[in-house]
């Protein structure tokens, strides 16, 4: 006798199925299947969490000074630099979790408008979003939404962007860039602003000749000032008709790995300073889950849209007042 896992999932297939009197699919049929490309990159996505994790928590309790690792913790939770960023990391992660993207740009908003410096404030919120974008990425994997053409075309581009933003911000004067990263920031609350009153119609191909430069130009920007990966790519995609649900997987999903080369570009640059405010950003973050919901279920998407671009350029434009 076989025993068939049945598909009851509410697809037309199926509807065509039952009008028919035919039974429900089998699951491993009604699902597609992981392509290899994509299996693969999640299994790199995953090892390289481990990985980060292990080293983190080893370097902190048996590294050269194991009895240090309390004294860092109790150091860390003393000093007012980790809770601003902490209030920061929660907040990003409302505005992430309830629309899908702005985590960068609302977090080095805030950070910048603290004091920081733009190596420090994109370096600390790069560092914060490695394990974010990866386990967001692979749960995208899992369920789907990863277009393997759209992720391919994204990748690559979007890792040239990254490198020479990366370059460009820690070899030129923080003071020199500062004021033009805040106003790229101001265009970007705008940017967010206007998407609250467009309309799409949705497109099933894609166009690779025009993803290569949106990504390149994304991941540029991204790593320059601090965010803008998912407002610049997801949005314009989205924008021009693409697919929400495969273009916001791509997108999420090709981030990681854009997020792991930012970071490391900055890794060896910054002081100790980093890892308080990137503590702080993480643990907010752990937190933001559920207003995060309340945001979603209790305000409609174009009010969230309207309240997050208002908001981050209002606080680049705080930036920019202090600066001139």
């Amino acid at each position: 006798m076989k025993i068939r896992d049945l598909d009851f999932a509410d697809t037309a297939v199926l509807h065509d199925h039952e009008a028919l009197g035919l039974p429900p699919l089998e699951r491993q049929i009604a699902q597609a299947s992981i392509h290899p490309i994509l299996k693969t990159a999640s299994y790199l996505t995953v090892a390289t969490l481990f990985a980060l994790a292990v080293y983190l928590v080893t370097q902190l309790f048996f590294g050269a000074h194991p009895s240090s690792g309390m004294d860092l913790i109790a150091s860390a939770l003393r000093n007012p630099i980790f809770w601003s960023s902490l209030l920061v990391g929660l907040l990003a992660q409302v505005v992430d979790g309830a629309l899908g993207m702005a985590y960068g740009i609302t977090a080095s908003s805030f950070l910048l408008a603290s004091g920081a410096s733009p190596a420090l404030a994109t370096g600390a919120t790069h560092l914060a979003e490695v394990f974010t974008t990866g386990v967001s990425g692979v749960s995208h994997v899992k369920l789907g939404n990863v277009n393997k053409k759209l992720f391919l075309n994204l990748l690559i581009p979007g890792l040239m962007g990254v490198l020479l933003g990366a370059y460009i911000i820690t070899n030129v004067d923080g003071k020199v860039i500062k004021p033009y990263i805040n106003g790229y920031l101001f265009l970007m609350g705008l940017y967010v602003l206007s998407k609250a009153f467009r309309r799409i119609t949705l497109k099933t191909d894609i166009e690779s000749a025009k993803v290569a430069p949106l990504a390149v130009f994304g991941g540029f920007m991204d790593t320059v000032g601090g965010g803008g990966w998912g407002p610049i790519v997801t949005t314009s995609l989205v924008g021009a008709g693409h697919n929400p649900r495969t273009t916001i997987g791509s997108v999420n999903f090709a981030e990681f790995f854009l997020t792991v080369a930012s970071a490391t570009a900055f890794f060896a640059l910054l002081d100790g300073q980093v890892w308080v405010i990137v503590a702080g950003l993480v643990i907010g973050g752990l937190f933001a889950a559920p207003f995060a919901a309340y945001a979603t279920r209790h305000f409609k998407t174009k009010t969230l849209l309207i309240l997050v671009g208002c908001l981050i350029s209002c606080v680049s434009l705080y930036n920019l007042s202090k600066l001139f």
